[in-house]
């Protein structure tokens, strides 16, 4: 059987060594199929240097034609691929080689075994913070609805997902556009999904993500607050979960107490901790709050354990 064509979307702006890596990385995939590259330039003019072709390889350059910012970069990728899967790769990530070909070897498994071929296959990551690895499993090779209500799953990044592409325009639906900032969207994506059926897992870290370095699509946390909210109202389920809405109030707690006004960081930490007594960005909110330590202290040393808040 021949091996199936894969896209792979990376959304960019004006960070010529950093998504160059990140191709190189596709280039070197030992997936025996063609693969290609879109590359999606947001706000800002395409670089057709980047323009290549190896055996089976291929790059294509294509510009935000939907909402600025990276969901619509994502989607305006999306419906210019061509391939049977399509593969999301932030700009400042890259994947180890063996990264494709295992995520489809896990696919081929599931439709032999279940008769069902999955939507999306993901797997764990690398988090590479000042050049310290930091390995991210999931313990678990199937991510039920259960999974991504209690916990967000960090080491489903975005970098790390493999969609069947027919699956994803028409059951899943695109990136939604009207996240605030696209923050959260990749959890957004997963919980779409994940209604639909279990996610197939390969709980192997092939996908090295860059934390410290500035990234375009970092947004500030009034932003990061306001796409939490957002993500409570559109998937109820979050709140049902007591300790899965609990991590959320602890984070928005976390993010008003970077405020000047901080009483609504106490309230939240006392919503959190009413959920979940033992959360603890809570707890660390109120000492961020308190001015005990400053956010970021807190970032650069959960960071350096490859988690964050």
């Amino acid at each position: 059987m021949e091996a199936p064509l894969v896209s792979v979307v990376i959304p960019t702006r004006e960070r010529p060594e950093l998504v160059r890596r990140a191709i190189d990385s596709v280039f070197a995939q030992d997936h025996p199929g063609p693969i290609e590259v879109v590359v999606v330039f947001d706000q800002s003019a395409p670089d057709e240097s980047l323009l290549r072709t190896a055996p089976g390889r291929s790059v294509r350059i294509v510009g935000n034609t939907r909402t600025p910012g990276l969901a619509g970069a994502r989607n305006s990728g999306i419906l210019s691929s061509g391939g049977a899967f399509v593969a999301f790769c932030d700009d400042d990530d890259w994947w180890k080689p063996a990264k494709l070909r295992r995520q489809l070897e896990a696919h081929a498994e599931e439709l032999r075994r279940t008769g069902r071929a999955p939507d999306l296959v993901t797997t764990a990551m690398e988090v590479d913070y000042d050049g310290e690895r930091t390995p991210r499993l999931a313990g678990t090779d199937r991510v039920t609805l259960s999974h991504l209500t209690h916990s967000r799953m960090a080491m489903l990044h975005s970098s790390a997902l493999l969609f069947d592409r027919d699956a994803l325009i028409h059951r899943i639906g695109l990136v939604d556009e009207q996240v605030p900032g696209s923050q959260n969207e990749d959890w957004d994506i997963l919980l779409r999904s994940v209604k639909l059926g279990d996610i197939v897992h390969v709980d192997e870290p092939l996908v090295v993500v860059m934390w410290g370095a500035a990234s375009f699509f970092t947004r500030t946390w009034d932003t990061k607050i306001s796409s939490l909210h957002w993500m409570l109202e559109q998937h109820p389920e979050i709140g049902a979960d007591r300790k899965g809405v609990g991590r959320v109030y602890g984070q928005i707690a976390f993010g008003e107490a970077g405020r000047p006004d901080r009483r609504a960081a106490r309230r939240w930490a006392g919503r959190a901790l009413r959920q979940d007594p033992l959360q603890w960005r809570a707890y660390v909110a109120l000492l961020v709050a308190t001015g005990v330590v400053s956010p970021g202290r807190v970032l650069d040393t959960l960071h350096r354990f490859g988690r964050g808040v």
